[in-house]
């Protein structure tokens, strides 16, 4: 699906692009699938870990269609992505991947034998493909390559993929960490080229001369067992009877699911704590102790396990801040000499080396300073500030940093030596690499890095982007540990050389700067194109969670590329993101963090979208990749866009990530991306002469669009949510916008991008209940009940973005603040809201009146109701509690067999709502037996789909 822009005076002398026609959308969302398989990822990922990256095909096609002529066909767009068999077909190359995804469950073999072809981030353009390729380049751009420039770079996907298809390339980033990662894509991996063997032979010395150092710290047993790793928690005093509390939320190490179930047993004396290691417990073993149930609550409270006293999370906290608490070791995973591991208690000698490794710091100086940079006030800091981690070193137990900065000073003390020994551009390579492994180190062994009783080994820092405290966290032994240097540098070594193989032969390097994307180091109109993946609006903090890397990465590497590192911490000043934690001090008075934050962003991506439009020539290209949900940032992000002088010309939506299953749908970020174009006019547009149109004017042609959108992308057979097809038809909408702009309303004030969303979600909400909700009567409910059904339909899950749930409520005339304490249909979860089942929002029809809950809206005992979803939910519960013979008389007194509301809401339901719900058991059991006949229902059989997936094969009689 595409929306090809018709000229204009603007425009019309373009030479149009291949993004601005026809794309095979479909064919390169399944590559795009088959990507986000986590065992088999391109090997940039391996390098070192970054945010959002996007995948190779959707990166390929964001580049080639940017810069390829439109008639180019859809084959050679998909051969030169090396999409598709190389045997001859009967077919097109997207019918033919199409077909294959649709067998996809059916296969015997691999991915790769199914497909007839492997995938394409493995494969690079051949020679005579590229060949091809510059062939129309040149002829399309005046004789030259166009230069392709992506200005927030990040994680690199974009650059290295320009730089595979043989192009001009240059790639900026603010921050240092991804900087470093785009360095050896773009420079060392191009120039240097392999390093395997002095990498392996400085990587052995490098580990053998730490693990020297930390072997004290590390005892060994009698045995010749090798610590692995501490499964480490932390203690503070029992405000009561002093005993030692453990915050340890579950006893388990290893899961009974993991096949070989752990446990570590507390048991007190004198009011100290030990433990005792179960290896595979029987129940006689554990007598009346449950593994699941540690001292810690949810909440955060503590309950002391000698006098039972409860010790209140925000006492815990202060007591943090004050630094009254210890470093509990509760159990040890070590290496057996014949091979495998095993698990233990501690005992007095892992004691005494953490005693030791705590001396090491009050009596080496360097140690003792070491990181002792403030942690800045932020959105994700917040969480750790807490708990009393005010500077970075605070970030690492004792032994933690002890083993960090002798892996450093092993680095620092060969440096020398390899400058003897190799070209100074390959110590660079060596040193950057050797800093990525400590950086990774970092990543699993730090106080934020929790033990995974799944696996039994360490988890990493940001298994959800945040800086989230860890009650239990994992003490790794670097140097013989399963997540060390060892397997780090040997992963990273292969990725690097890897992604060198990847590279066409000679291909020159590309060019890297780390700086504000609004004032980049190029001269006026000296790129052809721009495609860029920009920062998130409010998804990811990036500059506050990377201080964790860049810390240590500056300990590595300020001396070889000071430019890089010249700052203590990242830039978070001219960082393009809505960070609210930044504006803490100056809100108030009318004024909000987050409407702050929103300023910021749209302020600081209009000068990146100006800056953008000065070194692009006349007839010059910006793609945008974008990947959000909130009408706020799709907001700013036009305006900056208008303000930029860009005309919009395209706009694409492709499955880009992984759909995610309900109840997990938190995300700001939507499962596909937009490919949204912008072009540089070569004729400038006379602002003067600008006349603004009227809002009423272009009303209209806003939801025509986004209606002729939704219904071309549900007919098109994309892998789009629901919640993705509202996104994806906010392009075609906002170029229609974009195409009136400036727009006024009938008093001559400015309207923006937001009004034309705001009509587009209520149109395609519109579409996607023509679609997908089989129901008469739906218009004749009230508009609460709408609400709550079209909130199901569309992000089919109970807990979404607020702002959605706000937008669809404003579609349909309902105000969802002003209805939560009255309805309780909701509730506020962060930044997301999460709606409610029937089960909390029914009083209990057991409980006499006076002795129910006044927090629950919904009285059984009334015969008639405000909303027709109390009804429903109200009946659920009845059915519950009292069965169904209760449940007949109770629908009976109340007529509802001839209630057309209540029919039409309960077949709603059970077609909106997930299966495995609780409401949609119920809501099927009434609509099932004996209530079916008392409420002469005639519902069907489509209602009983599986995912709501249509089909006639299913009766209310099979139930």
């Amino acid at each position: 699906m595409t929306n090809p822009k018709e000229p204009s005076e603007h425009n019309s002398d373009l030479k149009p692009l291949l993004i601005e026609g026809e794309l095979p959308l479909k064919a390169v969302g399944i590559e795009n699938l088959k990507e986000a398989n986590p065992k088999h990822m391109p090997p940039h990922r391996y390098l070192h870990p970054w945010f959002a990256r996007r995948p190779t095909s959707a990166s390929r096609l964001a580049i080639l269609g940017s810069i390829l002529p439109s008639e180019v066909e859809s084959d050679d767009l998909l051969r030169w992505m090396q999409i598709g068999p190389n045997s001859k077909i009967d077919q097109s190359i997207a019918e033919y991947v199409e077909q294959k995804k649709a067998r996809e469950s059916e296969r015997d073999g691999s991915l790769g034998e199914h497909y007839g072809y492997p995938r394409p981030f493995t494969q690079s353009p051949t020679e005579t493909e590229r060949n091809e390729i510059h062939r129309l380049l040149r002829s399309h751009w005046g004789d030259e390559l166009p230069t392709v420039l992506d200005p927030t770079a990040g994680g690199g996907v974009i650059p290295f993929e320009s730089l595979r298809y043989g192009l001009p390339t240059k790639a900026n980033e603010l921050n240092p960490v991804p900087s470093m990662i785009l360095k050896v894509l773009l420079e060392f991996a191009p120039e240097v080229g392999s390093i395997r063997e002095e990498a392996d032979i400085y990587g052995k010395k490098i580990r053998e001369r730490a693990k020297s150092k930390l072997e004290p710290y590390y005892p060994s047993t009698q045995n010749g067992e090798k610590i692995d790793s501490y499964v480490a928690t932390y203690s503070v005093d029992c405000p009561t009877c002093g005993c030692d509390i453990p915050l340890v939320p579950k006893w388990w190490i290893r899961n009974p699911k993991s096949g070989n179930g752990v446990v570590a047993k507390p048991s007190v004396q004198n009011g100290n704590v030990s433990f005792e290691c179960l290896i595979e417990p029987s129940s006689e073993d554990l007598e009346d102790f449950d593994p699941s149930e540690g001292t810690v609550s949810r909440g955060g409270d503590a309950q002391c396990i000698d006098c039972g006293v409860v010790y209140e999370s925000d006492d815990i906290q202060e007591e943090f801040r004050n630094g009254n608490f210890e470093h509990l070791i509760y159990c040890v995973k070590y290496r057996k000499p014949s091979g495998g591991s095993g698990y233990r208690a501690p005992c007095e000698e892992d004691q005494v080396a953490m005693e030791k490794a705590e001396e090491r710091i009050s009596n080496d100086y360097r140690l003792s300073s070491l990181l002792n940079t403030e942690v800045p006030d932020g959105q994700e800091t917040a969480r750790t500030k807490r708990h009393g981690i005010d500077q970075w070193r605070d970030m690492f137990s004792p032994r933690q940093l002890v083993s960090h900065i002798e892996y450093l000073r092993a680095v620092e003390y060969y440096k020398d030596e390899l400058y003897e020994w190799c070209e100074e551009y390959k110590v660079e390579a060596l040193l950057t690499l050797f800093t990525l492994t400590a950086s990774k180190m970092v990543e699993y062994n730090s106080r934020l890095a929790s033990w995974h009783m799944g696996k039994g080994y360490p988890d990493h820092i940001f298994k959800r982007n945040d800086f989230a405290f860890q009650r239990v966290y994992v003490d790794n032994n670097m140097s013989v540990g399963s997540m060390g240097h060892e397997s780090h540098f040997d992963k990273i070594v292969d990725s690097y050389e890897e992604i060198i193989q990847l590279l066409p032969e000679n291909t020159p390097k590309g060019e890297v700067t780390n700086r504000d994307a609004a004032d980049l180091d190029l001269a006026d109109e000296s790129v052809q194109a721009v495609v860029v993946d920009p920062p998130y609006y409010s998804s990811i903090m990036y500059a506050e969670l990377s201080d964790v890397f860049y810390v240590w990465m500056r300990e590595y590497l300020s001396d070889t590329f000071p430019e890089f590192f010249q700052g203590k911490l990242t830039d978070k000043q001219n960082e393009a993101v809505a960070n609210p934690g930044r504006f803490s001090e100056i809100a108030g008075n009318g004024t909000s963090k987050k409407g702050l934050a929103n300023e910021y962003y749209e302020s600081k991506m209009s000068d990146i979208f100006s800056e953008l439009y000065r070194v692009l020539e006349p007839g010059g290209v910006m793609t945008v990749m974008f990947t959000h949900k909130e009408t706020d940032a799709w907001d700013t992000l036009t305006m900056s866009l208008i303000n930029s002088g860009f005309t919009i010309t395209s706009t694409h939506p492709i499955t880009s990530e992984m759909p995610q299953r309900a109840g997990m749908r938190n995300s700001a970020s939507a499962d596909s991306t937009l490919l949204l174009t912008g072009r540089k006019p070569i004729t400038e547009r006379d602002e003067q002469n600008t006349l603004a149109t009227l809002w009423s004017d272009v009303e209209s042609d806003t939801r025509s669009a986004a209606k002729s959108a939704a219904r071309d992308l549900i007919d098109s057979g994309l892998s789009l949510t629901k919640t993705d097809v509202i996104i994806s038809a906010f392009g075609p909408t906002l170029r229609v916008f974009a195409d009136a702009y400036p727009v006024v309303d009938d008093e001559d004030k400015e309207v923006k991008p937001r009004r034309a969303l705001e009509q587009a979600r209520e149109a395609v909400t519109q579409v996607l209940v023509e679609e997908y909700l089989d129901v008469e009567g739906i218009e004749d409910l009230d508009d609460v009940s709408e609400w709550y059904i079209l909130s199901w339909l569309v992000h089919e899950a109970e807990t979404f973005s607020y702002d959605e749930g706000h937008q669809l409520g404003l579609g349909i005339g309902v105000d969802i603040d002003e209805i939560k304490r009255s309805t309780k249909t909701w509730r506020k979860s962060g930044e997301d809201m999460s709606l409610r089942s029937h089960s909390g929002r029914v009083q209990s029809i057991e409980k006499k009146p006076e002795n129910r809950s006044s927090h629950t809206p919904v009285n059984p005992d009334s015969l008639s109701f405000g909303l027709a979803l109390d009804k429903i939910h109200a009946a659920m519960h009845v059915y519950d509690v009292q069965g169904e013979s209760a449940c007949c008389d109770w629908l009976r007194e109340r007529n509802f067999d001839s209630d057309s509301t209540f029919k039409a809401t309960l077949k709603a339901l059970l077609q909106v709502l997930p299966h495995d719900h609780e409401d949609w058991v119920l809501a099927r059991d009434i609509a099932v037996g004996r209530t079916r006949d008392v409420l002469n229902l005639e519902f069907s059989p489509n209602v009983f789909a599986e995912d709501n997936e249509r089909t006639q094969q299913t009766g209310f009689d099979d139930y």
